[in-house]
């Protein structure tokens, strides 16, 4: 690729400085050359040569005011905001009409939190300057750091009017509409977007995510096919197509953009993961639990694949190898409900109720309040006899669950159970006025309580 003139002087430039440095020749610079050099060391993070180009060009061009606004740009960087402030009011003098020096007072704000000030001034800088866009899209930032995002997305929509080209700028847009819950505008102002800019890539990518976030999953995949012709290596345009495909059950075509993502980039234990689901959906476990296994080997830190390991031996009921991977999952997190729910889950499939008690009670502990996480570790504490632990746990899920007919049974019963049998009788009423039919319930837990004829007539005599 031949590089234009302005490149090539700019390449010349920097290799002339960095062989002054090496050879300690003082070589001439014009001013705007110093600029040059020193944006550029600030932009790849070497400050150290940034300070170095700067003190050489203020020795070459002690007026030049672009080199002293570039000094002050510098200053703020390094938090020296009362020198940088100093200097500007300098220049501010001998030019007033110069834009960068509202916009570096405006810096100044920004970074002591004055943001409402900092707007201000940059509303002045743009009575003056030539690059609207810019001074638009700094606007729109200091709205985010205000927490005005309908103003933030106004100045950011009037960047764009001046540069269609300004990606930044379009992110956080569409930024500005998600987090303002206004997924449906952010979409009408896409596709008014791309009729200006139909090339824009970006834009593309970003109204199918947001068709994939208001569930329209057809018109997400159109939107990300776009993006994917105009850059057929968009991987994370890929990705997302291969989950809309998913959302529509076609998951042949899934499978296909996934592997699209691997194509592209060394492959991921998420793409890896989400092609072993899509094989289960279509019925082919083999290859299935190949890609799962692709998976952990991919990344052994993964815990969703293990558990996707885990979920897979369930359906097959091969519950010992599923205790394996579970245990594995839980090795990496053990703070996950929905993991301790799996291993008491396998390992009450497999009889040993002690170790599904156990499980219960963590997940619980870790935040699984759902009705029937509760009733299996309550069934299972009763199955081991420990009658009284029972008792307290569904005082606890009654908490959670004031009006649940299927508490109030299982506490009946075990209060019938440790012989009491007041407490029993309250529990038993509720029950029935809470279901009566599911009366059923002592007959199948508590056989030996329903063999009781004053059990039978306390629920015969609330038939009546």
């Amino acid at each position: 690729m031949q590089l234009s003139n302005e490149e090539e002087d700019y390449n010349l430039s920097l290799s002339k400085f960095e062989s002054m440095l090496k050879t300690n020749k003082v070589l001439f610079f014009d001013s705007e050359e110093f600029e040059e050099i020193i944006l550029h060391y600030l932009d790849i993070g070497k400050a150290n040569l940034a300070k170095k180009a700067l003190k050489l060009a203020l020795d070459q061009h002690p007026k030049s005011t672009g080199l002293k606004l570039v000094q002050v740009e510098m200053l703020v960087y390094d938090d020296k905001l009362e020198i940088a402030e100093k200097l500007l009011n300098e220049l501010y003098a001998i030019e007033p009409n110069n834009e960068e020096i509202y916009i570096q007072k405006a810096n100044i704000c920004s970074k002591r939190d004055q943001h409402e000030k900092a707007v201000e001034l940059l509303k002045i800088a743009l009575q003056y300057t030539d690059d609207y866009a810019d001074v638009y899209n700094l606007i729109g930032m200091e709205y985010l750091f205000m927490d005005n995002l309908e103003m933030a997305k106004d100045s950011f929509i009037k960047c764009l009017e001046e540069d269609l080209e300004d990606q930044s700028a379009l992110y956080n847009v569409v930024y500005c509409f998600e987090f303002l819950d206004q997924n449906q505008e952010a979409i009408v102002y896409l596709n008014d977007y791309i009729n200006k800019n139909p090339y824009s890539e970006i834009a593309w990518h970003q109204l199918g995510r947001l068709h994939y976030g208001v569930k329209e999953y057809e018109n997400a995949i159109r939107a990300f096919d776009y993006a994917t012709l105009i850059d057929d290596e968009f991987l994370g345009a890929f990705m997302e197509k291969a989950k809309s495909y998913e959302r529509l059950k076609k998951y042949n075509e899934a499978i296909e953009s996934y592997n699209r993502t691997i194509e592209l980039d060394d492959a991921t234990s998420y793409a890896l993961l989400r092609i072993g689901k899509c094989y289960e959906k279509l019925g082919n476990s083999i290859k299935a639990l190949q890609y799962y296994n692709q998976t952990v080997h991919e990344d052994p830190l993964l815990d969703k694949g293990w558990i996707a390991i885990t979920d897979f031996h369930v359906r097959q009921k091969n519950f010992q190898k599923a205790l394996f991977f579970v245990n594995k999952a839980l090795a990496i997190d053990n703070q996950n409900r929905l993991y301790w729910k799996r291993y008491a889950t396998i390992n009450k499939q497999m009889n040993f109720f002690e170790e599904a008690e156990f499980g219960y009670r963590k997940a619980v502990e870790f935040g699984d309040y759902a009705l029937d996480t509760w009733l299996y570790w309550v069934d299972i504490l009763q199955f081991l006899g420990e009658f009284e632990s029972a008792i307290q746990t569904l005082l606890q899920a009654s908490e959670y669950f004031p009006e649940e007919n299927e508490i109030e049974y299982r506490l009946a019963g075990l209060y019938f159970m440790i012989q009491d049998n007041t407490k029993a009788k309250f529990h038993l009423s509720n029950a029935l006025r809470l279901n009566f039919d599911n009366y059923i319930l002592i007959e199948d837990l508590f056989p030996v309580v329903w063999t009781k004829k004053m059990v039978k007539n306390y629920i015969e005599k609330h038939r009546k």
